[in-house]
């Protein structure tokens, strides 16, 4: 190509292909069909999580250990003046014939009525049915048990998450969840609307996301239940734990995050759970 004019030609035809090319890669995502999705406010591209991104998030919370988060607990009367406000009290990882155990129990190390509450609440939620598994005679059918916590202080709300997987022989394993939030300044237990208000959340709004994410999940179940899959869990959107002020299971996470959870394993043989976070 000996002339200089069409070869300058043919090199700005491709920088201008080049840049237009960018600039579609950047506002044009194919995991939403090819149509970016815009918060009308900001113009910010926005991707909502999906429940199995919201749970491996979850999962990975885990630690066996408390984030403070910078707050300054000497002044924190604790049973165990060694100890942290949250530590490992007991922990086992044992595998027999009749049970695989593997625990992590945690206890709130404050020397208060509240706190030994819930310490007591532990005990008969976790603690008991592994002395049980432990305890039972031979049967042929193997347990699973595993428990493990998170515990985290954002301002002066301490928040303890406490979840547990748990497989009996043939029966369907259970997810359970169990969750504590602490005012560590009162001295009292912090319910899901006060967080809410904390947050300067509103309450509809709140109840419109949990409402949502749960009815799309239902939708989901429904849709597999019709395939002629066995064994799925059906919602019942009538409940009233749908509602902000019946909520029983939430926390503040690692960043101030709110979590919502509906973990069907605390009373029935199921590891299914909604996630509902707001940030």
């Amino acid at each position: 190509m000996k002339d200089p004019k069409v070869l300058y030609i043919l090199i700005s035809l491709f920088c201008i292909f080049a840049i237009v090319a960018a600039i579609y890669a950047q506002f044009i995502d194919e995991d939403y069909g090819g149509l970016p999705v815009v918060d009308a406010d900001s113009q910010n591209v926005i991707q909502e999580k999906s429940q199995e991104e919201l749970e491996e998030t979850f999962n990975s919370l885990f630690i066996n250990t408390i984030n403070l988060g910078g707050f300054d607990t000497t002044g924190i009367q604790k049973i165990n003046n060694g100890q942290n406000i949250v530590y490992t009290i007991y922990e086992m990882n044992e595998n027999t014939e009749n049970y695989e155990i593997n625990m992590h129990i945690p206890v709130i190390n404050i020397n208060s009525e509240l706190a030994n509450l819930l310490n007591q609440r532990t005990q008969a939620d976790f603690v008991n049915k592994a002395n049980d598994i432990i305890q039972a005679e031979d049967t042929g059918v193997k347990s699973l048990y595993n428990i493990d916590y998170t515990a985290y202080i954002n301002n002066n709300i301490l928040s303890l998450v406490i979840r547990s997987t748990l497989k009996e022989g043939s029966s369907a394993q259970r997810v359970i969840v169990q969750t504590y939030n602490y005012n560590l300044e009162t001295n009292t237990q912090v319910s899901l609307v006060d967080l809410v208000t904390m947050k300067r959340l509103n309450t509809d709004e709140v109840n419109s996301k949990i409402k949502d994410v749960v009815t799309k999940a239902n939708e989901e179940a429904e849709t597999f239940q019709q395939m002629g899959y066995n064994e799925i869990f059906i919602r019942d959107l009538t409940s009233d734990i749908y509602n902000v002020s019946n909520a029983g299971t939430y926390f503040l996470g690692p960043n101030g995050e709110l979590y919502i959870i509906y973990a069907y394993g605390n009373n029935q043989f199921t590891s299914e759970m909604d996630i509902i976070l707001i940030e």
